[in-house]
């Protein structure tokens, strides 16, 4: 049995205080979901702040991104995995469909980060996911097949164990678009079916597949009914308190 993870990517939002207040109300929300994993992801200048914070409860803490190295060095701007752990954090995102779009990242880039987050000791949550003109193509398969071909290249059955994945359709982010159920469940399918041709059938019947994508309230029970789909990576939603909680204790 997968256990679901709900994860909450908080982008460029929130000053500190604003963090630490969301992540304050948050806790006695979804104190009582322990058939879930919970996790958010503020902005760097809040990782350390809102991990002390949420010490001792069933919330873990992400970064957004994290450099492709652990070794210390002349690497201006960047920040190691090694540091988010030591910041608090338990997981990193990597590869979101904003980072590729807008900041250069690469299939490549994508799989040092997320060696270099396990080496550390943390959870890489990896991001796949096609344009609309991919999928209209019909190039949606492929085009995600390859970005996790490449992503999770080099990585052991052992490294598996610390890797979620997460199928983003980049036309349904932001967009208040979802994919439907089916279309949920059929790319989820394909990516287990990726995962069991690279790492063997139990790794990809292991692995948890994460739906992102304009996820609400009121959709997330009709994905997660989904065979393949064990969780959400949670945009706009996840900002307020009430509607992340609502997701989390979406039963």
């Amino acid at each position: 049995m997968r256990k679901p993870v709900i994860a909450g990517n908080w982008k460029m939002y929130k000053l500190l205080s604003e963090a630490v207040n969301t992540a304050v109300g948050l806790k006695p929300l979804v104190a009582n979901a322990n058939d879930c994993e919970i996790v958010i992801a503020p902005v760097f200048t809040a990782l350390k702040t809102v991990a002390d914070r949420l010490e001792g409860s069933n919330i873990r803490v992400s970064a957004q991104d994290c450099a492709t190295q652990n070794e210390f060095g002349a690497h201006t701007g960047e920040i190691a995995p090694v540091m988010l752990k030591d910041a608090g954090c338990s997981h990193v995102i990597i590869g979101h469909s904003e980072r590729r779009q807008f900041y250069g990242e690469t299939d490549e880039s994508v799989n040092k980060k997320t060696h270099a987050t396990i080496a550390a000791g943390l959870v890489a949550i990896v991001c796949v996911g096609e344009h609309l003109s991919e999928r209209e193509s019909g190039n949606a398969n492929s085009v995600v097949a390859e970005q996790l071909n490449t992503g999770l290249a080099g990585l052991t059955v052992a490294d598996m164990e610390r890797i979620i994945i997460a199928y983003e359709p980049v036309w349904a982010i932001g967009t208040g678009k979802t994919a439907t159920p089916e279309q949920a469940q059929e790319m989820h399918a394909h990516i287990r079916q990726t995962v069991a041709a690279s790492h063997g059938n139990d790794v990809a019947n292991a692995v948890r597949i994460l739906y992102g994508g304009s996820v609400k309230p009121d959709n997330i029970a009709t994905l997660m009914s989904q065979t393949d789909v064990d969780g959400a990576l949670v945009g706009g939603a996840s900002l307020e308190v009430e509607s992340f909680a609502s997701i989390v204790n979406f039963k």
